[in-house]
């Protein structure tokens, strides 16, 4: 009985040999040739299942497992998406998981690889017709391509991203939110090789909200004097009243003023004069601030390159300015070109510019336009531009010169970025419009806390007297004889934002003329400076697209 049931188990099938998926030596052309495109089909949809059928069944067998295994933690990942979106990017974003899943991927994309030469091997290319072997050939490159070479790219791209975020982000603990919020120092300056610390061109808080992703941007102008460290900063020995000693005593000149005075009463931090930059912005504000980022100018234009540039509505026209001719009255040559007033979609070049000129107006028309500008990027920045220029925006990004964000808590901070991208972004200056501009140099603590206090405390019932600071649109708001305007204090009149696009832009001269670059260039050449300065005084207005 045992003999024949071996026997039995041992004899084909009728007709398995026959069968012209496994045994295709005898079928027709067309037989073949489907046969053919249908065992790439497999290999690409269901990697093992084309062995399974037509070649080694262990080997199909073993590929099957390993599809199995790679689609039920793709399943996984998903839910973890939809459930828990930062713990899938703090695992992605860890350095240890980030290699072991490079690896992974290497390895899967390596064993596809080898799946789609066995499966050629299984075709026989030698029995089909010339033109139909040239375009299964072709067939099975592409889906190759499709398939293993996406994993290949998947690597190399998690590994590129893994890279920045160990350049970029420290090793350090992760930080707790302050009374519900987030509170970031953002510092834009040049970090170039001939400098020892750096004064930051630009000087503003991000704070945002922990839980609704709700965001706020506080600037404080770079002139800001008798800056006041907060509780426990080293620098209080040296300064416990404050940042005062004259003019040059400016918020900006912390950074370099530590870097080479006093880096001994910072042991163990790695930019101590960032640091004492970010207690100084504490202290002034009131508000706890956990983190900084200083991001270098260079890096800055290269990485809304990376973007493929940004759009904003700009209220007049911005010139980029020429070489320094009187550097104490802040005199420069004949511009080297104009931003003019409207839409604009600016490269990184033109961007810097934008944020960075103060010919003809003031700092805080700079402020404003630099404001506009990071909500520009942060509008523009969605998934599908991440995605497409992922590799370009991780080496631009690489171009941070310095941040003291703990790589462990990036996943909550891109959820909370994602979330805070549908709210309007609210907004204050410690200086106009909010303050006067004279408030910088005799600044009263006591309102700018104030002013903080309603820019970040829960927003008014509907309804309520006045709007707060919050997201609204600008209108004017007389100065009070303390420098701060009435309405950054008691909210009784809303005070203008950068967002607001409810202006228009200033395209033409009050007689009615088309203001063009010619007619600017033609003012300074005749020393006519007042003209222009009416002409671009509205620049300060700007709204992203």
């Amino acid at each position: 009985m045992s003999k024949s049931l071996a026997t039995a188990r041992d004899t084909p099938r009728q007709g398995s040999l026959t069968d012209p998926v496994r045994h295709p030596a005898g079928a027709g052309p067309g037989v073949l040739a489907r046969r053919a495109f249908l065992l790439i089909a497999l290999t690409l949809l269901v990697p093992g299942s084309a062995q399974v059928v037509a070649g080694n069944r262990r080997l199909g067998r073993f590929a099957l497992r390993i599809t199995l295994t790679a689609w039920l933690l793709g399943a996984a990942a998903l839910v973890l998406l939809l459930v828990s979106r930062p713990t899938l990017i703090n695992l992605i974003a860890n350095p240890i998981t980030a290699l072991l899943l490079v690896i992974v991927l290497a390895v899967l994309a390596l064993g596809w690889a080898a799946l789609f030469l066995n499966t050629l091997r299984l075709i026989r290319p030698v029995l089909l017709a010339p033109r139909v072997r040239a375009a299964v050939v072709a067939a099975l490159v592409l889906a190759m391509l499709l398939s293993s070479g996406s994993l290949g790219y998947a690597a190399y791209l998690l590994n590129v991203g893994r890279a920045a975020i160990g350049t970029i982000f420290s090793n350090g603990p992760a930080m707790e939110p302050s009374e519900g919020r987030y509170n970031f120092l953002m510092m834009g300056g040049d970090a170039g090789s001939d400098r020892t610390g750096r004064r930051p061109d630009s000087l503003s808080v991000i704070s945002v909200d922990a839980k609704t992703g709700k965001s706020a941007i506080i600037s404080i102008p770079r002139n800001l004097q008798n800056a006041q460290f907060s509780e426990g900063s080293p620098m209080r020995k040296i300064y416990p009243d404050g940042y005062d000693c004259g003019n040059e005593c400016l918020i900006n000149a912390i950074n370099t003023e530590v870097t080479n005075k006093y880096q001994d009463l910072y042991p163990g931090v790695e930019d101590p004069g960032a640091q004492a930059t970010l207690e100084a912005v504490s202290g002034t504000l009131g508000i706890k601030v956990q983190a900084y980022v200083l991001v270098d100018m260079d890096g800055f234009a290269k990485l809304i390159d990376a973007m493929g540039g940004i759009r904003i509505k700009a209220g007049g026209w911005v010139p980029i300015s020429g070489e320094t001719v009187d550097e104490a009255n802040g005199i420069h040559g004949m511009p080297l070109g104009w931003i003019p007033a409207g839409d604009n979609k600016l490269d990184g070049y033109h961007a810097l510019w934008y944020g960075r000129s103060r010919e003809f107006v003031d700092d805080y028309a700079r402020i404003a336009r630099q404001q506009c500008v990071q909500q520009a990027m942060l509008k523009q920045l969605d998934p599908a531009t991440l995605l497409s220029k992922f590799e370009d925006i991780v080496k631009a990004g690489t171009k941070v010169v310095d941040s003291n964000i703990s790589a462990s808590q990036l996943g909550s901070f891109v959820d909370l970025a994602m979330k805070s991208k549908s709210q309007p972004v609210s907004r204050l200056t410690i200086g106009p419009p909010d303050f006067d501009a004279s408030f910088s140099t005799v600044p009263d603590f006591a309102k700018i806390h104030q002013a903080v206090d309603k820019l970040l405390g829960p927003a008014p019932a509907a309804g309520a007297a006045g709007d707060s600071l919050r997201g609204t649109a600008a209108v004017p708001g007389p100065l009070s004889a303390a420098g701060a305007r009435p309405d950054a204090l008691a909210a009784t009149q809303p005070a203008p934002s950068p967002s607001s696009s409810d202006f228009t832009p200033v395209t033409t001269t009050p007689e009615g003329e088309p203001i063009t670059e010619k007619m600017l260039n033609d003012f300074k050449r005749n020393g006519d400076e007042q003209s222009i300065r009416n002409l671009v005084a509205t620049n300060g207005q700007c709204a992203p697209l």
